[in-house]
């Protein structure tokens, strides 16, 4: 995977390309926004430490910065049998960045009842602790 240095911090090239939604990115100008949101992704163990400053960002344009963050989900949910941990984490963090922003998560499906839900959480936590 490749990486590029900002402003002193490490970025995965593949993230800063789905967050701005172009292959050829020009990394001098990628919003301060995206970059919060690329580090979050990068390192979800951080998202509790950046949720203030998530919660307080100054989006112009709130449904390309939607777009962005579906990107990241749908990518996860693309690539999750390659490393199950790491895009579980990746599609948790745009989740709940689209939950604070939006109240609400766009890709979500309904579940028809609790015991379908329980299931599939435990079948996701049964399969996550299978790789550790």
């Amino acid at each position: 995977m490749m990486y590029v240095n900002i402003n002193n911090k490490k970025y995965s090239l593949k993230t800063l390309q789905l967050l701005t939604g172009k292959k050829d990115v020009d990394i001098n100008n990628i919003p301060e926004h995206l970059l919060l949101i690329a580090e979050a992704v990068d390192q979800p163990d951080q998202l509790p430490y950046l949720i203030e400053r998530i919660t307080s960002l100054k989006i112009n344009d709130k449904e390309k910065f939607r777009f962005a963050l579906i990107r990241i989900q749908i990518d996860s949910e693309l690539h999750m049998n390659e490393d199950i941990q790491k895009n579980q984490k990746q599609l948790y963090v745009a989740q709940v960045i689209e939950k604070l922003v939006y109240g609400d998560i766009l890709l979500e499906t309904p579940k028809e009842n609790e015991d379908e839900e329980e299931e599939y959480y435990n079948k996701q936590y049964q399969e996550a602790h299978d790789v550790c």
